[in-house]
């Protein structure tokens, strides 16, 4: 169940002097602020396929595996040979996906995340091998969608329509930018996107912060697609904030940071949200003492709303973004890795299953910006190839690893 919100105090009257000195020194230390560190706003003109991956991205995976190159080939065989690739498979489309927590009940929301999934699989297949049967598939699954579903309900509504509007849009660019066969269906998909799975993501959430991540990214990606630029800059002001509140820094104070409409307003608010952990260092997530599995589903929302960024020519790798995400991979990787929990962190116990989240931050941080990441860069290479985990990560050896462009 979602949290319920604290009722916000009743603010205070102040003084039209007070208010005027308070609004003066606000504008003087946003102007202040280094560019990368204000809110990114969208790009003049989107950059495309420009969700997750790029062209460049893309090309270089091409020719890797024509080549036959490792990790590369390996990644592509491995993709190839999921069901997500079958040129069989067949929609199973809703028109409402009922999704109940825990996924009870379970009304077509692991058939939605996973023909998204697919749908991004067959644009991946149509790129590496120019075979028109893959991107028809694609195609042909989306417009399945496309036809049929208007709404999502139940608890988990919002976290389901984060999840597969990640990956659609994903499909989505790749196809439209890059398949010379045409897509007659690619405006009513658009109108999907805008209708049913933008209103669902686009304002947040105040439950977990994986939630509110991956309804960002879902919100990033859809906003690409439609170039929309005003949703584009309100996810991501919602993502930079929920960020820096997800992934705490010793720069950050005693405690970490909050998003204000939360109304964690004292110590002991917190510190319950944060799973009960009152200790906090460089990398600590609100969510690492729940699980690392559910701390994944953040780092990996993190990586993909950057890399989508920085392909439309903001790059926050830079920021506290990167550093945030940079001391996350590699907390969780050290523990992953069996590293026994100390008793301050999380009274000594730890949930494993980060899963397979690694790859685009590792990529970006250690090979672009060349940081050191020995317990990430460990973890990268015993996991590979990275696979899905069948909710809104896929294939990421075969698109981000050791992948530069």
């Amino acid at each position: 169940m979602k949290p319920t919100a604290p009722v916000p105090p009743r603010p205070r009257a102040t003084s039209r002097l007070a208010l005027l000195a308070t609004v003066t020194a606000l504008l003087a230390g946003a102007l202040a602020w280094p560019a990368a560190q204000r809110a990114e706003a969208a790009p003049a003109t989107f950059a495309h396929p420009g969700v997750t991956v790029s062209r460049g991205q893309l090309d270089f995976a091409r020719q890797q595996v024509n080549a036959g190159v490792q990790p590369w080939k390996g990644a592509y065989d491995q993709m190839m040979s999921s069901k997500y690739a079958s040129l069989t498979r067949t929609a199973k489309p809703r028109a409402v996906v009922e999704c109940g927590s825990y996924s009870n009940p379970n009304n077509g929301c692991t058939d939605e995340r996973e023909d998204a999934i697919a749908a991004y699989t067959q644009a991946l297949a149509w790129y590496v091998t120019r075979d028109a049967r893959y991107a028809k598939k694609a195609i042909e699954l989306m417009d399945a969608w496309s036809a049929t579903v208007r709404d999502h309900t139940n608890s988990n509504a919002p976290l389901q329509t984060g999840w597969a509007g990640s990956s659609w849009p994903r499909a989505a660019e790749i196809i439209k930018y890059t398949y010379d066969g045409g897509w007659a269906g690619s405006g009513r998909f658009a109108t999907m996107l805008r209708t049913v799975y933008l209103p669902e993501v686009i304002n947040g959430s105040n439950s977990n912060g994986n939630w509110e991540l991956s309804m960002m990214e879902a919100a990033v990606g859809i906003s690409v697609f439609l170039e929309d630029k005003t949703s584009y800059d309100k996810a991501m002001a919602k993502f930079r904030t929920r960020t820096a509140a997800y992934v705490y820094l010793s720069s950050d104070g005693a405690l970490p940071k909050t998003v204000p409409s939360q109304n964690l307003d004292t110590t002991q608010k917190i510190v319950a949200y944060w799973q009960g952990q009152s200790t906090f260092v460089n990398g600590l997530t609100q969510e690492t003492c729940r699980d690392l599995t559910h701390t994944g589903y953040g780092i990996s929302a993190i990586s993909h709303i950057a890399e989508t960024s920085r392909i439309q020519g903001q790059d926050l790798y830079g920021t506290d973004v990167g550093e945030r995400l940079r001391h996350a991979l590699g907390l969780q990787a050290k523990y992953e890795l069996g590293e026994a929990a100390p008793g301050w962190l999380c009274g000594g116990t730890l949930h494993r299953g980060l899963g397979p989240v690694t790859e685009v931050g590792h990529n970006a941080l250690h090979n672009r910006l060349g940081h050191a990441m020995s317990n990430t860069e460990r973890l990268t290479a015993q996991n590979r190839p990275a696979g899905s985990n069948n909710l809104f990560v896929a294939w990421e050896t075969l698109t981000h690893g050791d992948n530069a462009r």
